[in-house]
Parts: C-alpha cells; structure tokens; sequence
C-alpha cells in the first residue's frame, strides 16, 4: 500500500523538479541570447570548469561531500521503503470487540476459504484468494480460471455466493470485494470427482 501522503509528496517533489528544470532550461536559452547580461549584470560571459575545481579542491568539500551522499542516501532508502506495496494484512478487528477484548480474525483464511468454495463451482478449474490493503481499503481478491466453455453466468453466480459467504464471516461493511475471471486458453475437459 502506497499512501496518499505518499503520492502526494511525490507529486510536489515532481512538481518542484520540473519547475526547477524549466528555470534552468530558461536560464540557458536566455544565457545563450544574450538576454541574462540585462537581467543580472554579473552574469559569465562564457561557463569555465575553474570555478568547479576551486570548489573541489577546497578543505571543506570532502566533509560537505560525505554529508550530502549521507543524505541522499537516507532519502533514497526512505523513498524506496515508503513504495514498497505491502497488501497482506494481519488479523482485523471485528465488530463486537469492545473493552473487555478483541475479536480478531484472520482475513486471509477467510477469502481462501471463498477461493476453496468459488473453485467447487462448475467450470471452475482453481481459484485462490487474498485479502490485504489497498490504497487504505481492506480488499478481498478472489481469481478464479475458468474452462473456455464454462457457464461465466453460473459462475458469476457462484462467485457472488462465495462473497456473500465471505461478507457474512467477515462482519465488515468497509472491505471491498473484487473477483477475477480468466478463462484457460486450453480447452482440456474438466475433471470432477463424484
């Protein structure tokens, strides 16, 4: 799960970039036009690499240096581990849990428990489920393949049985149920055992 703040850090910090290398790119087409001496008198008649090896050889740089690699590396970590996408979940709270105790259950036994149920089902040759987050909203992900000759009406039948199973065990208006259909691309006979 990648969070809003997230997102919305990420937007501005691309925002930021863009404009700073639009202002850049200005600065340059204006340098190179000669229209950068009217706006600042002090600006270079011509860019020399001078400056830059004052700069390197300088005593603070190294420290300088050390500090800035330290930093952005703690940023890059940071940025990295903030969009890693964690969509499983541990044991979530059901209603009736008050101050005397909780009542927890474990969602992933639940929605492969729908995943068994969805995969009894005619055409149906195996699903399986998983429950996590999603963008901050508890999910319920249920994938099903089916036989390219399967009834997808009595299975979109079973499917909503398997759901409504699942929301009855859940007890949780918040969690979203999604299910996925793929139809096998081979057409090898369903096999079934009576």
């Amino acid at each position: 799960m990648i969070r809003r703040r997230t997102l919305a850090l990420d937007r501005f910090a691309t925002f930021v970039a863009g404009l700073v290398l639009l202002a850049l790119g200005a600065a340059a087409v204006a340098w190179w036009g000669g229209w950068l001496q009217q706006l600042w008198s002090r600006t270079p008649d011509e860019l020399t690499l001078r400056t830059a090896s004052d700069v390197l050889s300088a005593s603070w740089w190294p420290a300088t240096a050390v500090v800035g690699g330290v930093v952005l590396g703690l940023l890059a970590l940071w940025w990295l581990a903030a969009h890693r996408t964690h969509r499983s979940t541990g044991p979530v709270r059901l209603d009736g849990s008050g101050p005397g105790g909780q009542l927890l259950l474990v969602g992933t036994a639940a929605v492969s428990a729908a995943a068994g149920q969805l995969a009894e089902a005619r055409g149906v040759r195996n699903a399986k489920g998983r429950f996590g987050r999603d963008r901050g909203q508890l999910v319920a992900d249920l994938q099903a393949v089916v036989d390219p000759a399967a009834d997808l009406d009595a299975v979109a039948d079973e499917a909503d049985r398997a759901l409504a199973d699942l929301a009855v065990v859940l007890g949780r208006p918040d969690v979203v149920a999604r299910v996925r259909l793929v139809v096998a691309q081979d057409s090898r006979p369903e096999r079934r055992v009576e």
